[in-house]
């Protein structure tokens, strides 16, 4: 397990509270995000695929942030989603990140244009990185199933050598161990920050010497994460690794966003956590008691939201 990084440990990738008219309810996120971390979060991935943050303009986000940091949330617990499809976007948005005291922030790809050439690549994050400034940490955010955009360990060694100290990590969604690994293996030993975005994968990876997990399913196992992260090397740590991967299981068998808001919604008694932008959708009633019944099953013991 790596040691002594920034976001080490498990982290929610948050579901975003919204109400009736689809604007955002930051006081019932705010309140999402103090349960969180009471309950086994080390750090809170706002922002990112799983809070819609690309249903979100860039004004909301901006409100978002700004708007959890004036109700208590610790910036310094935040990693806020920030990559866009386009570099101005994407400064002001790491740049807000920066001022509202963040220690780093997670950049998609920009992935509209596909198939783009690793020195196109290059040149975004290297034109990113010039323009932001400041001293906050950048972490790339691989995601090739919703992105299209892969990032490959020869494309991280370049990114590096061309920005010394400024990219300190990566969430790995690709959901392949073999993949998580090689990013392990290149460049853990020089301190870099690889996160597990599977639930599944976590134990596996942190005794090849990754630094924990940014996932969705944190949003209601992470107290279980936690179990796991702090008994990576033992039985212990096994047996919560088992139950920790039938609730990833469980909440990937229904649309992933919907089904984390209905146990969010079950969890807090509050129905209004049911409230999605399209093109999502909220469950159908089959699918809810589906994976109502799954996620229950895998044994999980769930701490009531106040």
């Amino acid at each position: 397990m790596l040691k002594n990084a920034l976001y080490g440990g498990i982290n929610a990738a948050v579901v975003t509270a919204m109400n009736a008219d689809l604007s955002i309810d930051l006081d019932r996120m705010a309140a999402h995000c103090r349960w969180l971390l009471a309950n086994g979060c080390n750090g809170l991935a706002v922002l990112g695929t799983t809070g819609e943050a690309n249903s979100l303009g860039i004004e909301e986000r901006l409100s978002l942030l700004e708007g959890l940091v004036g109700l208590g949330i610790p910036a310094a617990k935040m990693l806020p989603g920030t990559g866009t499809t386009a570099i101005t976007d994407t400064v002001r948005l790491t740049r807000a990140a920066d001022a509202a005291g963040c220690r780093g922030a997670l950049l998609l790809p920009p992935f509209y244009y596909k198939a783009p050439s690793d020195d196109g690549l290059l040149a975004y994050f290297n034109e990113v990185v010039q323009r932001v400034g400041g001293d906050i940490a950048l972490y790339l955010y691989n995601f090739p199933q919703q992105s299209a955009i892969p990032f490959s360990v020869d494309f991280i060694g370049r990114l590096l050598k061309a920005n010394p100290g400024k990219f300190k990590g990566i969430k790995d969604s690709s959901g392949n161990y073999e993949n998580s690994l090689s990013y392990v293996e290149a460049f853990a030993r020089d301190g870099f920050e690889v996160y597990a975005g599977d639930d599944g994968l976590l134990q596996s990876l942190l005794i090849k010497g990754s630094a924990g997990s940014i996932t969705a399913a944190s949003n209601v196992n992470c107290a279980l994460g936690a179990e796991v992260y702090a008994n990576w090397d033992n039985a212990q740590g096994t047996a919560a690794q088992a139950v920790l991967s039938a609730t990833r299981k469980a909440v990937i068998a229904t649309p992933l966003i919907p089904s984390l808001k209905a146990l969010v919604a079950r969890n807090t008694g509050d129905e209004r956590w049911l409230n999605i932008r399209p093109p999502h959708l909220k469950l159908t009633e089959a699918q809810t008691a589906a994976l109502f019944a799954m996620f229950d099953a895998s044994g999980i013991t769930l701490a009531k939201a106040a």
